[in-house]
């Protein structure tokens, strides 16, 4: 009869396979700081290829604030006010929420509408001074129509008080177009800065590259925080 002779493993082998489990523990925090960065890089380098001037819509006869509005006054001596199409590129969807009701008045850099976005938000602020004539509210239950069309897409039409002394800075045209491709430059500086803070490395944006998808989307909200003080400031 033959005979069987069992070993445990772990009386020969056990000291070795601990060390090694132990080796691989180790590993994987380290692993995971170098490969954080590059992650971010491959983020960024996503990030800076489909958004460019040409593809963002400028529709001629509208007045363009620095704060990323719009404005048009109509015949009826009633202006259009809502957001224009780079921010809506900048941040992918958003659910939209109204701070202001008819008939209220609203001054300019007054807060007025917010977007949100995964728990994140920014404060939209009105370009002009007025009584609130309308409220699109529909868009509250729509919010994907803005990014459609965020031209037609107006937030509230308002009764302006001054109209030619607020909107003596706004642009329109090809100042409105040269103005959009300085923003996008602005904005590819701050997304590298920020970037680069979150993940303590430097990341560098090539030349003349384009920016796609919705860059603020993949950031948290001190980074929202940020681009509201910097580009959302009337």
């Amino acid at each position: 009869m033959e005979q069987y002779v069992y070993s445990d493993i772990f009386d020969t082998k056990g000291i070795e396979y601990i060390i090694v489990i132990f080796f691989f523990m180790l590993l994987i925090p380290f692993w995971y700081m170098l490969n954080r960065p590059v992650k971010m890089k491959e983020l960024m380098n996503d990030a800076i290829r489909a958004i460019n001037l040409q593809a963002l819509r400028i529709p001629q006869g509208l007045l363009f604030n620095r704060n990323h509005t719009w404005s048009h006054l109509e015949k009826t001596g009633v202006a259009s006010v809502g957001m224009d199409d780079l921010l809506l590129h900048l941040t992918g969807g958003v659910e939209l929420n109204y701070l202001k009701d008819r008939q209220e008045k609203v001054k300019r850099g007054e807060a007025i509408a917010r977007i949100t976005q995964e728990g994140k938000e920014l404060v939209i602020t009105s370009p002009i001074s007025g009584e609130i004539d309308r409220v699109h509210s529909s868009l509250e239950d729509n919010s994907e129509a803005i990014s459609k069309d965020p031209y037609s897409s107006w937030l509230y039409r308002i009764r302006p008080e001054k109209w030619h002394e607020e909107t003596g800075d706004a642009m329109m045209a090809e100042e409105a177009s040269e103005w959009t491709g300085k923003e996008l430059e602005r904005f590819r500086d701050y997304l590298a800065q920020s970037a680069a803070e979150l993940s303590g490395a430097e990341v560098v944006l090539q030349e003349g590259g384009e920016l796609t998808g919705h860059p603020l989307s993949e950031m948290d909200q001190v980074a929202w925080k940020g681009f509201q003080e910097k580009f959302l400031a009337i």
